[in-house]
């Protein structure tokens, strides 16, 4: 005799806790949708944020977690009387170590953007718990500590970048390397797909941030249309499924339905298709290894009237070729691409560098660093730091040549 829907309640399991770090960005948002279909599974403890103070309280208002993180203690005093009272505020690197940590928690969303979510993507695994990662920056910088704090802690580390899930979903969530022969990674092409060197010489920030197919943060859009993004992804997939950069390979894909591809030893090639809807490589992480009823847009073999693929032209984006090459050389040389690229597309968002200058900068700062081959923590984060600094003094100092140059 099958149980009636009162005693399934009854015998439900608890609601596991979740902390999400940024939670006001793009993925934290889509987040917080999963989360709401997922109710009985999932129950927010924490969230945290930078500067999108609005936003939070909104979220906080609705869902009443335990604790909710900003950048600054003046915000966190400002934010206080817009929250529930019994929710607890904290800032700062602190408080964010503080909200992946709480005994409550079971699992964290890693939804920051850049290197701030290193620290609290190791802290959280070194804190025994679940992180599904949507922050491929950890992986980049710091590949082989997170993924050996991932093992440590005996917990899966659950790729939430499309592609990246759709690989995880083509290997069963196993990792075998001798199994696969090649990964084929997919990518739109960003809004300058097609375009030579010389239409980009006058690219503005609104049209880079201009993606035909994803709606994503604006450090990220900068990122899809140099295909950097595509680079990072490289190094991130390396260390995901134990695959060396030699077998991983970019293919453009523009109508964004195939999400990445393996290529099997025995000649097979799995797939996984959808639509480019974020919440459903969300949600696959988050009921993992159960399959369950989402939200997402669904696919139907009608949507598949074209499926087109094609090489990238390393020639016209030349961020694909630097982040393979420091994907390759490996040791501190992802660390360097990573905060010289954070830094140049700041700049670019700012104004204060054109498009193509971007690529340049990251080449010049990468080219003259000293490599670390097994870089501990500390020397991962005086990497990051030196390459920021070199890449800010390049660009002052180029503008500077310029200003005399025109006066």
């Amino acid at each position: 005799m099958s149980a009636s829907p009162a005693q399934k309640s009854r015998t439900r399991a608890p609601a596991l806790g979740l902390t999400v770090l940024g939670s006001t960005g793009s993925i934290g948002q889509q987040t917080l949708e999963v989360v709401h279909h997922l109710k009985h599974r999932y129950k927010i403890v924490a969230l945290t944020a930078g500067r999108n103070l609005e936003k939070l309280a909104e979220q906080a208002n609705a869902l009443r977690p335990e604790l909710v993180v900003v950048s600054a203690e003046a915000d966190a005093k400002t934010l206080r009387a817009q929250i529930p009272a019994e929710t607890k505020i904290a800032h700062g690197l602190e408080g964010v170590l503080a909200a992946v940590s709480l005994a409550s928690v079971h699992t964290v969303m890693a939804a920051m953007v850049g290197a701030a979510g290193l620290l609290p993507t190791l802290f959280a695994l070194k804190s025994g718990k679940r992180v599904a990662l949507a922050n491929k920056e950890a992986l980049v910088m710091a590949g082989a500590l997170v993924t050996q704090a991932a093992k440590e802690s005996g917990q899966p580390l659950l790729p939430v970048d499309s592609e990246h899930s759709a690989i995880w979903q083509c290997t069963g969530g196993k990792s075998e390397p001798k199994t696969i022969r090649r990964i084929w990674l997919t990518a739109t092409g960003g809004p300058f797909r097609g375009k030579k060197v010389a239409d980009l010489a006058g690219v503005t920030v609104a049209q880079a941030l201009n993606h035909p197919v994803w709606k994503m943060g604006k450090k990220i859009s900068v990122d899809s249309a140099t295909l950097m993004n595509k680079g990072l992804e490289v190094i991130e997939a390396k260390w995901l499924f134990e695959v060396p950069v030699d077998r991983i390979e970019v293919l453009i894909h523009p109508q964004g339905t195939v999400h990445s591809m393996v290529e099997f030893v025995d000649g097979s090639v799995l797939a996984q298709l959808g639509t480019p809807d974020m919440r459903l490589p969300i949600h696959v992480a988050l009921t993992y290894p159960d399959r369950v009823d989402s939200t997402a847009t669904r696919l139907t073999p009608m949507d598949l009237t074209a499926l087109t693929f094609e090489r990238p032209d390393p020639e016209t984006f030349r961020c694909l070729p630097l982040a393979v090459r420091a994907g390759r050389e490996s040791g501190s040389a992802p660390a360097i691409l990573n905060g010289a690229n954070e830094a140049a597309v700041s700049l670019f968002l700012a104004g204060k560098l054109s498009f193509l200058e971007i690529p340049k900068l990251i080449d010049d700062v990468l080219s003259r660093h000293k490599r670390h081959n097994s870089p501990t923590l500390e020397e991962i984060l005086e990497a990051d730091r030196w390459a920021r600094e070199e890449t800010y003094a390049a660009a002052s100092a180029k503008a500077a040549d310029s200003a005399v140059e025109s006066a």
